[in-house]
């Protein structure tokens, strides 16, 4: 069974944004793939088991839970590593860059 998850916008981190103008170098979700999305607050990693291309929704189990200083956690809010979840392309981000604290 999938969790229902309430993703965050993807807002300026959209995949779909982001490749709005370049789609030939986009690439679909396929299984073994490793996606990001928001929730709240949080950067999720998705490993994905299966793509649907009809409805443009990744199914797959989280993989990690990241806060904004790359700190991993085993659950958050109603998600845990190991959920098997659905995200939809829409709500795919690109990974945010974290500082080092060298720079």
């Amino acid at each position: 069974m999938h969790k229902h998850i309430d993703w965050d916008a993807p807002g300026n981190a959209s995949v779909t944004r982001h490749y709005a103008s370049d789609k030939q170098h986009e690439v679909q979700p396929h299984p073994g793939m490793m996606l990001s999305a928001r929730y709240q607050g949080m950067v999720v990693r998705v490993e994905v088991e299966a793509y649907r291309e009809d409805d443009a929704l990744s199914i797959g189990k989280v993989a990690a839970l990241i806060d904004t200083q790359g700190k991993r956690h085993q659950s958050h809010g109603d998600v845990s590593v190991g959920d098997f979840v659905r995200l939809p392309d829409d709500k795919r981000a690109l990974e945010p860059t974290i500082e080092d604290e060298e720079d």
